[in-house]
């Protein structure tokens, strides 16, 4: 009888721990148990932050969105996004959600007078001698900037290297996606 006894209570036990080997391997378990650091995790420096977001003008016009699309994924603290907004996301989880505006001096600043340009019309490709057409420049970095045509005269071209949301406020509704 003693054997019987110690037999059931060991197949109890193989039962058990095949039921936990099963659990541990099933697909997805070890997925949301990431997901749930994930969503106990907060926004603080030196995270990797994984964002979606909209941002409007003062009108409504959406400038910009990223929604439905890849998420930009920035590192909290190294300065990476304007800095506004980092501050205003510092503390949030996993699916919380933000509105953050942003002033013109805080975004891509105001409007400066020194980078309206007069060049040459010889300079422009003859496709881009309209206004509003939007060239692309480099600055001294070497980095792509955008360029607008503001004015076109007989023997000039007017244009202005500001960026094209400089003087603007900057709307933004962020959603946090994950934080690594």
């Amino acid at each position: 009888m003693g054997d019987v006894s110690v037999k059931i209570e060991s197949n109890h036990r193989i039962r058990a721990l095949a039921a936990a080997v099963a659990l541990i391997a099933l697909p997805g378990i070890g997925a949301r148990a990431e997901d749930a650091k994930s969503a106990a995790a907060k926004v603080e420096s030196g995270k990797t932050i994984s964002i979606e977001y909209t941002v409007k003008l003062d009108d409504g016009t959406e400038a910009h969105s990223n929604v439905g699309a890849q998420p930009l994924v920035y590192q909290q603290g190294a300065n990476q996004i304007f800095p506004v907004l980092e501050q205003a996301l510092a503390g949030l989880s996993v699916n919380d959600t933000q509105q953050v505006t942003i002033a013109p001096k805080d975004g891509y600043g105001d409007i400066d007078p020194a980078n309206v340009k007069q060049v040459a019309i010889e300079e422009i490709p003859e496709e881009a001698r309209k206004v509003d057409a939007v060239l692309v420049g480099v600055d001294a970095d070497g980095n792509p900037m955008p360029v607008r045509v503001q004015k076109v005269e007989e023997k000039t071209v007017t244009l202005d290297l500001n960026h094209p949301l400089a003087g603007r406020t900057l709307n933004f509704d962020v959603k946090i996606l994950k934080i690594e």
